[in-house]
């Protein structure tokens, strides 16, 4: 996931005025970096035109990567988005595809992902919250989605509604809707600068021009593999930052660190391990999702254990409240419960 020499300035320009001033104040002032992500797409790191598909994939995983590797909830911020225009680039439905593509793609539009509900519904592990009614020119949605992320009013997202038992359909949502209540949602032990949200559908009609796909089942099938993979590099950039930390405590009393356990070699290792086994999977023709939740797995465990390790290294100063190894850990056990979580995965990778 090499960045080409043209663009890494760039990027780092962007992450230096426009998230780094911000990191302390997204972690304990809830503050969402909407700026941040809006010059991502102003200065095209979100274009996919003239690209294959692996080519947008390796520079926007990188992306993700380099923004977690600062602040991890402005990262999956990002993820929200490219799952959002995941849903958008795969759909068959020309009016989202040829009038919204381009206003997500040019930093005009933000989106972002309904489907944590109807990923562990899929997974057998819930029914899914929302239910549709077919009418005159589209679909009513009611139900209640209890945490969106990366929303405000102007903002869009993809999710999935039961239309019978054997009919679910996939829509694209905008904020703005008419019905659809949106509640702030706040007091997590981290990622509060998240823009969450539950979202209240009540008879909100959604047109079918806004239709991601009839056949959800089968839509699922296609998006859950980049869904999943785009969220890898959010462990891999706190990882990575994790043994920057280390690396800067090394001489502290007398060196007494080399004695712990895990030292950032090994982090580094493992980090190797993984993006080695990406490498070699984005460079099959097809591969199965699992094969990429399997990676996914053992990144959240890893990231737990490289967090753990930094607050070790770091001693007494990493337990200061709004230090950045605290930080990192809290972001660690949140990559850890996003959906998929580790349960989640430990199950659909059991059978």
């Amino acid at each position: 996931m090499t960045k080409s020499l043209a663009e890494k300035p760039l990027l780092e320009s962007i992450i230096e005025q426009k998230l780094k001033p911000f990191v302390k104040k997204i972690d304990t002032e809830a503050y969402y970096a909407r700026d941040y992500l809006l010059e991502l797409g102003k200065e095209g790191f979100f274009r996919s035109e003239g690209k294959t598909e692996t080519e947008y994939l390796l520079k926007e995983m990188k992306l993700v990567e380099e923004t977690a590797k600062v602040c991890m909830t402005t990262a999956f911020c990002l993820w929200c988005h490219l799952a959002g225009l995941t849903y958008i680039r795969n759909t068959n439905n020309s009016t989202i595809k040829n009038r919204l593509l381009p206003l997500f793609e040019n930093g005009e539009l933000l989106a972002a992902t309904g489907l944590s509900n109807p990923m562990k519904y899929y997974a057998g592990l819930e029914k899914l919250h929302l239910c549709a009614e077919e009418t005159d020119g589209g679909y009513i949605l009611s139900g209640v989605l209890p945490a969106v992320s990366n929303l405000e009013e102007s903002h869009w997202f993809g999710t999935i509604a039961s239309v019978s038992e054997s009919k679910r359909v996939m829509f694209l949502v905008p904020c703005n809707a008419k019905g659809l209540k949106l509640k702030e949602k706040a007091g997590f032990l981290g990622v509060n600068g998240s823009a969450t949200y539950a979202c209240q559908f009540d008879q909100v009609f959604i047109p079918n021009e806004y239709v991601l796909a009839e056949n959800a089942d089968e839509f699922v099938e296609l998006i859950r593999p980049k869904f999943i993979l785009y969220q890898i590099p959010l462990g891999i950039g706190i990882m990575k930052a994790s043994t920057d930390s280390i690396h800067k405590v090394k001489s502290r009393q007398n060196g007494c660190n080399q004695f712990l356990p895990t030292q950032a070699s090994d982090i580094e290792e493992t980090i190797h391990q993984i993006e080695e086994k990406l490498e070699q999977l984005l460079k099959k023709e097809s591969f199965h999702w699992k094969e990429i939740a399997k990676i996914r797995l053992e990144t959240a465990y890893s990231t737990l254990e490289a967090t753990q390790a930094s607050m070790l290294h770091n001693a007494s100063a990493g337990y200061l409240q709004g230090c950045d190894p605290s930080r990192r850990l809290r972001e660690a056990y949140f990559f850890a419960n996003l959906t998929p979580t580790i349960k989640h995965l430990e199950k659909v990778l059991s059978n």
